[in-house]
């Protein structure tokens, strides 16, 4: 398999398959469908500086092409994950990163600089789709300055690989991307969600209990691959693309496209067993175009 053995900056892994935070648990769920150390690297939950209970009923919907989810971040906060989380998982064989989220600067420090204290975790993703409570609610990565500056606080307490996680809800991705690369991001992993929204015919009221939230699955792949094509062609940092990947075919597009990796998110819902699929599947293309590693054909779109 070292046809797919990759490293981005520091971070080494034995695939480019990793897994979406908030799809995969703490990788602990799905060791009953296969072993998880295989793949590349796990992203866990999503995880705040205090417990969250999440958005109340109903916060999830099935679409034609996906799923629309308003959970809320629901987690038991840092402290736990640290306390009772952390030593489950600490010893998998695979990287185990924890996506860092809040509602303001000073939370995202806060969870950062604690995770960062953890010796088997190499790397946060920063999820800057999360709304800026001192500033109306606006997304920290909706606006270049606002994402700049969280990226630049969380860089001074946390020493080790910073992935940050961008949201396709904005006029330029590639202006997002530009602005936390020159603050210290180390790479970036995008998409996070398309805002949607279901409605109800027959109670003509809206499904979720937030009315608006973030579809995710096969509908929003073309976003996607635009998005990390159009920021590629922005930045040196390596970027991992996710989006709407099913099966071996849409990561290579992904890589074709300018990811050095790639994430699988809802499909984990409908085949458990899909990132072992593509690991396979993405080496048997390699074979069958007689390509000598995934390299070779990054970002030749």
């Amino acid at each position: 398999m070292d046809k797919l053995k990759i490293n981005i900056g520091s971070l080494e892994l034995k695939n480019p398959i990793m897994t979406a935070s908030g799809t995969f648990g703490f990788g602990e769920e799905y060791m009953d469908f296969y072993d998880v150390q295989t793949l590349g690297g796990i992203i866990v939950k999503g995880t705040t500086g205090e417990k969250r209970e999440g958005n109340p009923a109903v916060r999830m919907c099935e679409t034609p092409m996906g799923m629309i989810n308003a959970v809320g971040l629901q987690n038991k906060g840092v402290d736990y994950f640290c306390s009772t989380i952390y030593p489950r998982i600490k010893n998998y064989k695979t990287n185990i990163i924890v996506n860092v989220s809040g509602s303001s600067i000073e939370e995202y420090r806060t969870v950062a600089a604690k995770v960062a204290q953890l010796e088997n975790i190499p790397a946060i993703e920063l999820n800057i789709s999360c709304p800026n409570v001192k500033k109306g609610g606006m997304g920290f990565g909706t606006n270049p300055q606002m994402a700049a500056e969280v990226v630049s606080e969380v860089r001074k307490v946390y020493p080790k690989h910073l992935i940050v996680k961008l949201t396709p809800n904005v006029t330029s991705i590639a202006e997002i991307a530009t602005a936390v690369e020159a603050v210290g991001a180390d790479s970036l992993s995008m998409i996070n969600t398309v805002l949607a929204m279901a409605v109800d015919a027959e109670k003509r009221k809206a499904v979720l209990s937030t009315i608006t939230a973030g579809l995710s699955g096969p509908a929003i792949k073309p976003i996607g691959l635009r998005c990390v094509y159009q920021a590629s062609k922005a930045v040196k940092i390596p970027i991992i693309g996710l989006g709407g990947i099913t099966n071996a075919t849409d990561a290579i597009e992904y890589i074709l496209a300018g990811a050095s990796a790639i994430q699988i998110g809802t499909q984990n819902f409908v085949n458990p067993v899909v990132g072992k699929e593509v690991i396979e599947g993405m080496k048997e293309y390699l074979d069958r175009h007689n390509i000598a590693h995934i390299w070779d054909i990054r970002g030749v779109i």
